[in-house]
């Protein structure tokens, strides 16, 4: 029985201006590191064994600042955790896209990542967490475009709702059943 409390990470300069990053490193902007200092105060009543974070600046940011506050200890950074890999439109904003290849743009191949292979990345960090972790409670900081495919085969279901950045989904598994207790939370920022 393993409780994994994921987050994505606080915003970018990128995500203010609509542009994809994917597994492009970029810094936090200044209202990111508010949110993760937010996050930060909100986990601080609550008790979390460990850490681990997408090797990512934006994530690595997140997790350290959430680390300083709460005290629980940054076990490691893993590049398994990284966003989903969007090819050719990394760096593109909405317009790029449209300008480049048009309306059906979401059809072509333009070199995005598989679910298949991000879900193959997901449970290959699992399988170690497990081993190394069994019955404890780690969050994750990790990517939107990564967090919602994971949820969605563990929970068998679509997300319905855009994944916010510092947002906190608590899941915890009963023998091989996945549980959400709590989805796209993000109550630590209400009054920003």
């Amino acid at each position: 029985m393993i409780t994994i409390g994921l987050i994505r990470h606080g915003t970018t300069e990128w995500n203010l201006v609509g542009r994809m990053q994917g597994q492009m490193d970029t810094d936090l902007a200044e209202v990111g590191r508010l949110q993760a200092e937010r996050l930060g105060e909100r986990l601080k009543s609550e008790t979390w064994d460990g850490i681990m974070s997408s090797d990512l600046i934006r994530a690595k940011q997140t997790a350290q600042t959430i680390s300083e506050k709460t005290g629980t200890p940054l076990w490691g950074l893993d590049s398994r955790l990284r966003e989903r890999h969007f090819g050719q439109l990394e760096g593109t904003t909405l317009d790029d896209r449209l300008n480049r290849w048009g309306e059906g743009w979401r059809e072509l191949d333009l070199g995005m990542e598989s679910d298949e292979d991000l879900l193959a990345r997901w449970f290959s960090f699992l399988k170690d967490l497990e081993s190394q972790h069994r019955s404890k409670k780690v969050l994750i900081v990790s990517h939107g475009g990564y967090i919602a495919p994971v949820l969605e085969h563990l929970m068998g279901k679509p997300v319905e709702s855009h994944l916010s950045n510092t947002s906190l989904t608590v899941i915890k598994r009963d023998v091989s059943i996945w549980n959400c207790l709590l989805l796209n939370c993000t109550a630590h920022l209400n009054d920003l």
